[in-house]
């Protein structure tokens, strides 16, 4: 790979070193959000960070089961019993006649929800510009890299076989899920 010095002296190498460098640290804090984000994503089918939230609604009367879970934004709803025109179902209850639902859900804390809202950004969310930017940037490093130390050298190897290791198990897991 040739490298084109300037009157300075200052190469491609240099100048991707120093990228890497200032970009890294931009980046630090970032990175523990969403490293931390991700872990409490990983349990969201658990209630880590999770408080119990206390629901009343009036529905329709009359509603089936299915009825009653789309109305209430419940996947997979199965009723459990019923009891004197009580429908209960887990966590809750509804009444035919009336449509009084009561029920409980167990939700992130609102600061939890927001941190881990910046994994779900779509395209309409102003957030998304946010994302793709940090994205290009962990792409930049993840190629600097590879400026770090000389071709040839033990160092750049062993950057290259563990490139190529995290590669495959990356692979791997698509395998796996």
């Amino acid at each position: 790979m040739a490298q084109t010095s300037t009157s300075t002296g200052k190469n491609i190498r240099w100048y991707m070193r120093y990228l890497h460098n200032k970009i890294g640290f931009i980046i630090v804090g970032l990175v523990i959000m969403y490293s931390l984000s991700g872990i409490v994503q990983t349990y969201r089918d658990t209630d880590l960070l999770k408080q119990v939230i206390n629901h009343e609604q009036i529905l329709s009367p009359n509603l089936n089961e299915s009825q009653l879970g789309a109305s209430l934004k419940m996947k997979n709803l199965k009723i459990e019993k019923t009891e004197n025109n009580i429908l209960y179902f887990k966590d809750g209850t509804y009444d035919v006649v009336t449509g009084a639902a009561k029920y409980t859900t167990k939700e992130w804390y609102s600061w939890v929800r927001k941190v881990t809202d910046l994994h779900k950004s779509n395209s309409k969310s102003i957030v998304h510009y946010f994302t793709i930017i940090f994205s290009g940037l962990l792409f930049f490093m993840s190629i600097s890299a590879f400026w770090m130390f000389k071709p040839g050298t033990k160092a750049f190897s062993s950057g290259v076989f563990l490139t190529i290791a995290g590669i495959l198990a990356s692979i791997l897991l698509l395998f796996i899920k």
